[in-house]
């Protein structure tokens, strides 16, 4: 019987030489802030061509680890931005064909326990970022774009009063997500700005009174309210995501 075995994938040196350096990223050897050798440094470090090294930091770059501050000519380490890396991550979902109903599974999933916890870790600053994203959505919800954006919004603030990185990265590509079909739903269902800043109001109220049920429940009945919302509006759920 004879064995087959598969071809080695060669690497290409700018990818090896990105993910040493990454590497030390990574495990902290090198900290945000930290500035890089010159490029002809690390070239002799690595053995590479200039050329090869400058293609790593492009990938690096790319990927939200190193940055060219302004006025310098050093790269320094720096740490991807928390919008940045959620888009990326809704990009990939809008590739894969989600769909409405996926995102409206995964918000009924994350967000009534995320509320819970945000009642227990919330400061006195978060209550004010979560009434002043409520009185803005209640001030200003006339324009369908803006009003999105403040819906949007409050669950972000809310979000933050998590104090958990995790929990608020999950967060961001699904409101990116809804939010194409929020402002068609809202657009065709008359009661729905009133219902979401009913809504808002009561898990504001919950989060500052460290309700925790409260919160909970609120928060499951208002991404309830939003499905209601869509099938009134008749979006089909099954209907997959695209870009905008």
């Amino acid at each position: 019987m004879s064995v087959e075995f598969d071809q080695i994938q060669m690497e290409p040196a700018y990818r090896k030489v990105a993910a040493a350096i990454g590497g030390r990223i990574l495990n902290r050897s090198l900290r945000e802030g930290d500035r890089l050798p010159p490029e002809t440094e690390l070239a002799r470090q690595f053995g590479v061509n200039r050329s090869t090294v400058r293609e790593a930091l492009r990938e690096l770059e790319s990927n939200g680890l190193v940055t060219r501050r302004p006025g310098s000519k050093l790269m320094s380490v720096s740490r991807p931005q928390h919008l940045a890396l959620a888009g990326a991550v809704t990009r990939g979902l809008v590739l894969h064909d989600v769909t409405f109903m996926e995102v409206w599974e995964a918000l009924t999933l994350l967000e009534p326990p995320m509320a819970e916890v945000a009642a227990r870790a919330r400061t006195a600053e978060d209550l004010l970022q979560v009434a002043a994203a409520a009185a803005q959505f209640a001030a200003d919800n006339e324009q369908t774009r803006t009003a999105v954006h403040r819906a949007a919004e409050f669950f972000r603030t809310a979000g933050r009063a998590t104090h958990n990185q995790i929990l608020m990265l999950a967060q961001e590509p699904l409101l990116q997500l809804l939010e194409p079909s929020l402002g068609v739903m809202i657009d065709k269902v008359p009661q729905a700005r009133s219902r979401i800043m009913t809504a808002q109001r009561k898990i504001s109220e919950a989060l500052q009174e460290r309700d925790t049920d409260g919160a909970r429940t609120w928060m499951a009945r208002h991404i309830r309210d939003f499905r209601k919302g869509f099938e009134i509006a008749g979006i089909d759920l099954e209907h997959r995501i695209t870009g905008g």
